[in-house]
């Protein structure tokens, strides 16, 4: 159990930018988020959130959606409108890999070329940046917005070794056991919650005025 003690909770929060995206806001109006409004949202009164570490690649366009390169800069810039936030670059890695077909043709291949589109990086550093705040003493307590199993050691070892609480907001339909049996506190993201942290339409930063992408 987590006891705050009546004082206000020193908090980082940690973004899987992906995993928040393909998880709670793709097909959603709920793209253009203030992910400190929706954390404070989600979390007791008593947390301070003192930095937002927000994770992801840069997109590159395709064919059948040019601009989406732009929405994302458009994006990251009204991230950046905000202090505490931190933005950190994965990479994506393409290659061309044999994919069993589910269904093959009798006396047909068995296999089909496949362009395969990963992004690298984001769990990693958000990792990485999770463990070496914790032993830099930098928060109080941890908040991990992503539902990865994949954060499940990270997540163990700054409890179990340096004591410190981690809690976790999870952006997906579906529960992550694994990290719901090992954080502090699990919570799951809710859309309402998330219509009520969005940006204004309009920001100003020192390069001028922005707006929201029109497609959102």
């Amino acid at each position: 159990m987590f006891f705050y003690g009546g004082y206000r909770v020193k908090t980082i929060v940690y973004v899987d930018g992906f995993n928040l995206y393909f998880g709670a806001l793709r097909g959603t109006a709920f793209k253009w988020l203030d992910i400190a409004q929706a954390a404070a949202l989600h979390l007791a009164a008593q947390h301070q959130i003192i930095g937002i570490k927000y994770y992801t690649a840069k997109v590159n366009p395709r064919p059948s959606d040019p601009d989406q390169p732009l929405r994302q800069s458009l994006y990251l810039r009204a991230l950046r409108t905000r202090p505490d936030c931190e933005i950190y670059y994965g990479h994506f890695l393409t290659k061309t890999v044999k994919m069993p077909l589910a269904y093959p043709v009798p006396g047909g291949p068995a296999t089909v070329d496949v362009i395969k589109t990963e992004e690298k990086g984001s769990d990693v550093n958000l990792a990485t940046h999770l463990l070496h705040d914790a032993h830099l003493n930098l928060f109080d307590c941890a908040v991990v917005i992503s539902g990865d199993s994949d954060l499940l050691e990270p997540v163990r070892i700054v409890m179990a070794e340096l004591h410190k609480p981690v809690g976790v907001l999870n952006p997906q339909k579906h529960p992550c056991a694994v990290l719901k049996r090992q954080a502090t506190f699990y919570k799951h993201m809710h859309p309402g919650r998330l219509a009520q942290s969005q940006f204004s339409p309009r920001l100003t930063d020192a390069q001028g005025t922005f707006h929201k992408p029109a497609s959102w």
